[in-house]
């Protein structure tokens, strides 16, 4: 297991435009060639835009991406027609494919805030497609067939169990809360990259929420 700490992430965004950024994988000027990906995972941002800022039309391709907002509500708008508004509990995925733009904005009165993990697909090209599924539950796992990875929210009382998926890659995020993972402590913005993880389990020391990802390859 390796523990990544939520001060050792890039920072990144424009504060003076409402926008701040925290990268936990090597992202545009942070380069860094022993942090590029773990299994399919090659971003996990967590972003915080003021009400009205927002990220202006962009390109993305051979991505990915998945949204989890955490507070606030986060306006999305593509090159492919799709239009909404992504919330907490919401799972959105835009699979870039062979290529798409996008606008992400908060156009509510609240701050926003919102992890976006972007997963390396098995086969690039194609085109491009667009979901999101509303209030998921902890028991419903989100496949991304596309990447060979599946998506796990758990959200745990202080003091509860969970098991984490055996699996060759696991990624966990921790969103919010505290956690104690194979004698570690993690809290809000920490993260751990488990490889060949079997019978692992996490304990909640507080409210908490967790993302996790199952992956079969890297």
């Amino acid at each position: 297991m390796d523990v990544r700490r939520a001060e050792e992430r890039y920072r990144g965004g424009d504060p003076a435009a409402g926008i701040s950024s925290l990268h936990a994988f090597s992202f545009g000027p942070h380069y860094d060639p022993d942090n590029l990906r773990f299994g399919a995972v090659i971003a996990c941002n967590e972003e915080w835009l003021a009400p009205g800022a927002g990220f202006d039309e962009h390109p993305h391709s051979h991505t990915e991406i998945i949204t989890w907002v955490v507070e606030g509500e986060l306006t999305h708008r593509d090159s492919a027609g799709h239009e909404s508004v992504v919330r907490p509990g919401d799972v959105q995925r835009l699979s870039a494919a062979g290529g798409v733009r996008h606008v992400e904005r908060n156009d509510g009165p609240e701050p926003l805030t919102f992890v976006q993990m972007w997963l390396a697909p098995l086969t690039p090209g194609g085109d491009p497609s667009y979901e999101i599924v509303h209030g998921i539950a902890d028991s419903t796992p989100y496949a991304v067939p596309e990447a060979g990875a599946m998506l796990h929210v758990r959200r745990l009382t202080a003091g509860e169990r969970t098991a984490l998926p055996d699996a060759p890659f696991v990624y966990v995020h921790v969103v919010r809360g505290e956690i104690k993972l194979d004698g570690e402590e993690l809290g809000p913005g920490d993260a751990a990259r488990i490889t060949d993880a079997k019978d692992w389990e996490v304990l909640a020391g507080s409210p908490a929420e967790l993302l996790l990802w199952e992956m079969a390859a890297g």
